[in-house]
């Protein structure tokens, strides 16, 4: 099973705000679509390596299982 993340674009006077409906944290603006979208891509990847980081300083030296869940594109 893929799972599929939600982009959602608004049309704002100053171009396009965006976010991801399923991650808080993940949204961008851009002068056009196609800049909004792609800046959106890099925050969707910069807020999983954010939180990535932060489970492991929280978790320090415990003994933990590390598996893969999903992958997302």
């Amino acid at each position: 099973m893929k799972e599929q993340l939600t982009a959602v674009f608004q049309q704002v006077p100053e171009g396009y705000i965006g976010f991801v409906e399923e991650l808080p944290g993940a949204n961008t603006q851009g002068d056009t679509l196609d800049e909004a979208r792609a800046n959106l891509q890099e925050a969707v990847h910069l807020v999983l390596e954010s939180n990535r980081a932060l489970a492991e300083e929280s978790l320090g030296n415990k003994t933990v299982i590390r598996e893969p869940l999903a992958s997302i594109s």
